[in-house]
């Protein structure tokens, strides 16, 4: 069955009906395809929200990360990984030192459960 009803204004349908999306989530749907970053949005206040998401997905582990895995992980979302690494340790996400990466915090269990937006 189709469901021709707004995708924008549509999350899911729960007991209540449908609920509109949240921020968050129309920017997660409107720049990530198939698992894959279509394109880095322009908008600054656009990318704090999608980096979160992408540091969620490609750098779950509290540990190091050498830049040739850094490289690799963001790779599978993007070709552009250097501004993509540029964005995350400007953005305070992750840090740098030495060419080793690491989160700035650990994964909360609210980011676990959000994982999978």
């Amino acid at each position: 069955m189709v469901d021709d009803r707004d995708p924008d204004r549509v999350a899911e349908l729960d007991v209540g009906g449908p609920r509109r999306l949240t921020d968050r989530e129309r920017v997660v749907r409107a720049f990530i395809r198939d698992g894959r970053l279509v394109s880095i949005p322009a908008k600054p206040s656009k990318r704090a929200v999608l980096l979160p998401v992408l540091l969620d997905r490609c750098f779950p582990e509290d540990r190091g990360y050498e830049e040739a895995e850094v490289n690799a992980l963001l790779g599978q979302l993007h070709p552009d990984v250097a501004a993509l690494r540029r964005y995350l340790v400007d953005g305070g996400l992750m840090t740098r030192d030495g060419g080793i990466y690491r989160r700035t915090r650990p994964m909360t269990a609210a980011d676990v459960s959000r994982k999978g937006d």
